[in-house]
């Protein structure tokens, strides 16, 4: 009874027998003999009848408890008696337990494999350390194998890219949309190596993609009967970019409106005698010194007849970069950097503390006005008021600017459900369009724009383009030849139901994994991981 107990623990539907158990503090060493009908061959797939020998055979087992479990197995060696076969003799695996050219268990061998999966190696091997099991980071990582990737491609199939190292090298990864499953993993993203693999994967239906024409191609010469769908939160983000730019280019129309608005306010104060403060001059901040030296750089090569691709390189920036600083003054590219310094939260009480010190010649108390502005809602500390007035006397004080909502915060009152503004983000955005009528025209456009990705009225598209071809902003009659570029696919997109947000999920994962293990273990390595993970 007490062997029985035993064999239902540690061997439940196995089909062993429990001759002996030796216990010490730390390791349980069990003797097993096979009790299961004679195997078959191999080979040959015949059942046996005669022994031709018997082994032991030392396998792990899982922990039991605190102690590590080895099991010793007593195995038969069986004659193949099909003369025809090559095999002349096999040895008999228990079906649960042990497996060929393994020296531990099913059930354990299964542990360490899901280990590895989700921990990767050294990781994985700590693991096993604190659990009492034996295995380094090798063998987990030998255990990690890609399953087999089906014959047929599945119906809707989403493809995006990934990074193996940002702007360098790309991957491409591939999912079943409808089983929310990753289906295969390539090494690149070029149409040559996703056309080949549509041709040895026949049967998609549905591919899902982004803008990336790379993808494009390689659906039009292996798949050209299937659809394609762009994907709606893509089309949003270049949307909201091209309002964005917009929204760059005539920040002048802001900020003079703002100006204008600021001096009739300043119009209905009464005036005070000015105080002549030394000039102002641009502090010596890190982000202002590398400005000019990068100007004097790209000028200098310019100046020697280098190309903007060959400065790019050599100064390690981008085309555009080198094109701005050759073509924009030495003193604008400086207030520019300036700018850059967050506002923080004494920005809207500056121009009260500049009022304040001029009207008292400079002869104030720090403590005073923090004292003044703390009573009109300042929550920042006194030190960055005491050297708010240090810039003043110095006359390095950042001069007050009007408060102009920037590009990227318009372009989000834009792209954002109406309902979900509150009143003053109403009221802003009613300022930022009565300023640029520009501005009002992207706004509009992009608002219907959404109307259509959201309610999915893929039917009224080509009434947008044409409208939007009428009048718009350069930036979004670009948006509009890129959506006549790829009709189909853009019109599928704001009709189906499909979209690539299960691949951008996936996506994600394969780059938590690649940062895991990538660049100190191979493509190979990663490919496994990513398919075997559920």
């Amino acid at each position: 009874m007490a062997s029985k107990a035993i064999e239902d623990v540690l061997f439940p539907g196995i089909d062993v027998r429990v001759q002996g158990v030796n216990a010490s503090s730390d390791i349980l060493v069990v003797e097993a003999v096979s009790t299961a009908r004679p195997g078959r061959c191999p080979n040959c797939r015949k059942q046996a009848r005669c022994v031709h020998s018997a082994y032991q055979r030392t396998l792990d087992e899982r922990p039991l408890g605190s102690r590590r479990v080895i099991v010793r197995l007593r195995v038969r060696r069986y004659f193949c008696d099909r003369k025809s076969c090559s095999r002349t003799t096999f040895v008999e695996q228990v079906r649960g337990l042990s497996a060929r050219y393994r020296r531990s268990s099913t059930g354990l061998a299964g542990w360490l494999r899901s280990i590895a999966i989700e921990l990767g190696g050294r990781p994985a091997a700590r693991l096993c350390r604190r659990l009492r099991l034996t295995a380094g980071r090798t063998r987990l990582l030998r255990l990690l194998t890609a399953p087999t990737v089906p014959d047929r491609a599945p119906r809707v199939l989403g493809v995006d890219e990934f990074a193996f190292r940002k702007g360098c090298t790309y991957g491409t990864v591939l999912v079943d949309v409808e089983a929310g499953r990753v289906v295969d993993v390539l090494p690149d993203r070029t149409s040559e190596t996703f056309a080949a693999w549509l041709t040895e994967h026949p049967g998609v239906e549905i591919i899902c993609r982004d803008r990336a024409t790379a993808y494009t191609k390689a659906v039009r010469e292996a798949a050209p009967d299937a659809v394609e769908v762009a994907d709606r939160w893509h089309l949003l983000q270049n949307l909201s970019a091209a309002v964005e730019k917009t929204c760059h280019q005539h920040r002048d129309c802001l900020r003079k409106r703002a100006e204008e608005e600021s001096a009739s306010e300043l119009a209905e104060v009464p005036e005070v005698a000015p105080m002549l403060l030394p000039p102002t001059e641009l502090p010596r901040t890190q982000i202002i010194e590398r400005t000019r030296h990068r100007y004097e750089d790209i000028h200098r090569l310019l100046e020697k007849r280098w190309t903007i691709s060959a400065i790019a390189r050599r100064l390690n920036i981008d085309r555009k970069t080198v094109r701005r600083f050759r073509d924009t003054d030495l003193d604008q590219l400086l207030v520019s950097a300036r700018e850059r310094r967050p506002n923080g939260v004494l920005e809207p009480f500056k121009a009260y503390l500049n009022a304040r010190f001029t009207e008292a010649q400079g002869q104030v108390s720090g403590t005073r006005l923090f004292l003044e502005i703390q009573a009109r809602g300042y929550r920042g500390s006194r030190q960055v008021v005491r050297k708010h007035l240090a810039a003043l006397r110095a006359g390095t004080a950042e001069p007050v600017r009007a408060d102009v909502p920037s590009p990227r915060k318009i372009t989000s009152w834009v792209m954002r459900p109406r309902e979900t503004l509150t009143d003053s983000h109403n009221e802003r955005l009613l300022q930022v369009r009565l300023a640029c009528p520009d501005i009002t025209r992207a706004c509009d456009l992009a608002r219907a724009f959404t109307d259509l990705v959201r309610h999915q009225r893929g039917h009224l598209l080509l009434a947008w383009i044409r409208q939007a071809a009428q009048d718009a902003p350069k930036p979004i009659r670009g948006f509009v030849g890129f959506l006549r570029q790829d009709l189909d696919a853009v019109t599928a997109g704001l009709t189906l139901p499909w979209s690539s947000g299960v691949v951008e999920g996936h996506v994600k994962r394969v780059k938590t994994l690649k940062r895991a293990m990538y660049g100190r273990a191979s493509f190979e390595l990663l490919r496994a991981r990513v398919l075997t993970q559920p």
